[in-house]
């Protein structure tokens, strides 16, 4: 009972929060991305990229959650083929997007549909290493799949400095709550994305540099090649 009312004030929390930031023009109202899934439920995308989250040592966390149910619900209306998660061990001693993996595998996402990218440390790099090895192993239809508010505050790096051919495929919160309540929270072996030699971001990088991350500076685009 306890457990369901500490669910219930996060969910209105964020409800909140999430209309607060729509309110601001922050993040994609629910009509928007609705209508941005409409459009693309006629396609099937050959790999979706979802953008990590950091691991609590406990379990996954709402955030976590609610972008790995997503990705299965786009998954499973064929909607994407292949799931890509990305992101390194940035802010907690686990591998992000190995986390997000085993997460999917067990709430049914087939194995051999997964695919992890575990380099990236700033949301921009999510989608520029994801897309890149996305394209070198030769995949063409590509979408980005996130919560509306980082879509949102992606979208002009996405079509300006990665590819204009990405799609966005933000969570529809009502069909994300038409499964959530099916799949209870899986056990997984976190020891599998564990790095014992973690040291943390902010200990590594001055907030310069954090900050040139953050906007996807720090990348090397040269040295990447980047087909539309």
């Amino acid at each position: 009972m306890l457990f369901d009312l500490k669910k219930t004030v996060i969910r209105l929390l964020l409800n909140f929060l999430n209309l607060l930031l729509t309110t601001l023009g922050l993040s994609f109202t629910s009509r928007q991305c609705k209508k941005m899934l409409q459009s693309a439920s006629s396609e099937t995308f050959d790999v979706i990229i979802v953008p990590g989250v950091p691991f609590n040592k406990k379990k996954w966390d709402i955030i976590m959650k609610g972008r790995i149910l997503w990705a299965k619900y786009l998954f499973d209306n064929g909607i994407a083929r292949n799931i890509m998660f990305s992101g390194a061990a940035v802010h907690t001693s686990w591998v992000e997007s190995r986390i997000m993996a085993l997460y999917a595998k067990a709430v049914g996402i087939p194995e051999e549909n997964i695919f992890i990218e575990d380099k990236a440390e700033h949301s921009t790099e999510n989608v520029f290493f994801s897309y890149t090895k996305a394209v070198q192993m030769g995949f063409l239809k590509i979408a980005l799949a996130s919560d509306p508010f980082q879509s949102k505050l992606l979208r002009k790096y996405v079509h300006t400095k990665v590819s204009s051919q990405i799609a966005l495929l933000p969570i529809v919160y009502g069909k994300l709550h038409e499964i959530e309540h099916s799949i209870s929270d899986p056990y997984i072996d976190s020891s599998q994305a564990y790095v014992a030699s973690f040291k943390a971001l902010k200990q590594r990088e001055n907030f310069r540099k954090r900050y040139r991350g953050t906007r996807g500076n720090n990348i090397r685009q040269q040295s990447i090649e980047i087909k539309d």
